[in-house]
């Protein structure tokens, strides 16, 4: 039987209907703690540009959506890395291919605009962070003629301090690459104090929470099998670098098992006393773990983890870190102990392929990965509430989220945090 309805009847069922959707727009609106910015890589749009996919965080049910006007233009092709200016008005955006950063005013309802573009010293970018005034990125490839995919040479580090603005929404400015004065470069190159001509491919950078130094993960690519190294320098007021331990990178060897180190990934984490240097291993699986006093790296231990870990964050409320594993499509999950080493809580299953992981900064109450390969067809986001108490996680509400393919990174900002556009 097919029932039917009078003319009040329907109006009457509009009328609910809209104060119903009324109430979620309000609902999402309020009860949003973060916007999280996701990189996808595979070209689209008449420029082949990466996408900038946004998503908002539910406070209550951790359930994560795109925002209406989601996906942005990246503003170049690949886009590979993401950071947030400190006072969380900017956006950073790494675009590989075009040797590029993109810079875009963050609206208080998470919308993107492109302000400015500027190219980076080096060939290839491939990683990003800021501390305070300044950005610093890594190259694959210094900016030599003889530097390319075809003939390469060793990666480095350049630093762009920023110029706030005073306009609102404030439009910082990135400024020009600072100078290397020891070499007359607008660079750091990353080499071997003993072996100048081995090639030093980069993988990851973390700033310290002091903003006093940075540490640059890598492995020697010209030795079989792979050595790793964790380059450090100290972070000047200027935001000049000077190589720690005169220039000689910490050695990690080559593994227990001797297959040699890709390390692919570093965090940190900072007590009132200690600081803690977290570098994941992709091809022994696991993370190692380095307490670190003036600028010197000594190993606590090595902790399992899944296979291939390619991601890693350390929620700087609750000492615990998170290890996104891409081959076995896993998070792992640890506490960290007063020393500094790392216990084990489990492991839980994200979209396929995670490669990027992050935790929300207003409450460090929920963690998302962006997976590669997401359901075959397009990249998803994998959300989880992460318990404050165990470091335990719980899949969020409806999750992994569809997102634009080929996901690569993450960043996200407080709700609230950038000002109105």
């Amino acid at each position: 039987m097919r029932m039917k309805f009078n003319k009040s009847s329907q109006l009457l069922l509009v009328s609910v209907a809209s104060l119903l959707v009324a109430g979620l727009v309000t609902a999402c609106g309020t009860l949003t703690v973060d916007f999280v910015f996701v990189a996808s890589s595979k070209a689209a749009g008449a420029n082949n540009y990466g996408q900038m996919d946004v998503f908002e965080i539910n406070s209550e049910s951790g359930f994560m959506r795109q925002i209406p006007t989601s996906p942005f233009p990246s503003g170049g092709r690949n886009p590979v890395a993401e950071a947030v200016s400190s006072d969380n008005t900017n956006l950073y955006v790494v675009n590989q291919d075009d040797n590029s950063i993109v810079q875009f005013i963050i609206g208080n309802d998470g919308k993107l605009y492109p302000q400015n573009t500027v190219n980076t010293p080096g060939i290839y970018p491939l990683a990003v962070a800021v501390s305070g005034m300044n950005l610093f990125v890594v190259d694959t490839y210094q900016p030599l003629p003889t530097c390319s995919t075809a003939d390469p040479c060793s990666g480095s580090v350049a630093v762009f301090p920023i110029t706030a603005s005073s306009s609102s929404p404030p439009s910082d400015v990135l400024g020009t690459p600072l100078t290397n004065t020891s070499l007359s470069t607008n660079y750091w190159p990353l080499s071997l104090p003993g072996s100048p001509n081995d090639i030093i491919v980069p993988t990851a950078i973390n700033v310290l929470k002091s903003g006093t130094a940075l540490f640059v993960t890598a492995y020697d690519s010209s030795v079989t099998p792979n050595v790793g190294y964790v380059f450090g320098f100290s972070i000047g007021s200027s935001g000049a670098l000077t190589p720690l331990n005169g220039g000689v990178p910490h050695d990690m060897g080559v593994g227990d098992m001797g297959l040699g180190i890709h390390p692919s990934a570093i965090a940190s984490y900072t007590t009132s006393t200690s600081t803690y240097i977290y570098v994941t291993d992709s091809t022994n699986g696991i993370v190692v773990s380095y307490s670190i006093a003036s600028g010197v790296l000594t190993k606590i231990s090595d902790t399992p983890a899944g296979d291939q870990p390619s991601a890693i964050v350390v929620d700087p409320m609750y000492a615990y870190v998170y290890v996104a594993n891409s081959l076995d499509s896993t998070v792992t999950a640890y506490s960290i102990g007063s020393s500094g080493a790392l216990t084990s809580l489990g492991a839980y299953a994200t979209g396929t392929q995670p490669v990027a992981i992050g935790i929300d900064p207003s409450t460090n109450h929920f963690l998302f990965t962006a997976n590669y390969l997401g359901n075959g067809v397009v990249g998803t986001v994998s959300g989880f509430e992460l318990s404050t108490t165990t470091g335990t996680l719980v899949n969020s509400q409806n999750s992994p989220y569809t997102a634009n393919a080929q996901p690569t990174a993450v960043a996200a900002i407080s709700h609230g945090a950038a000002p109105q556009k």
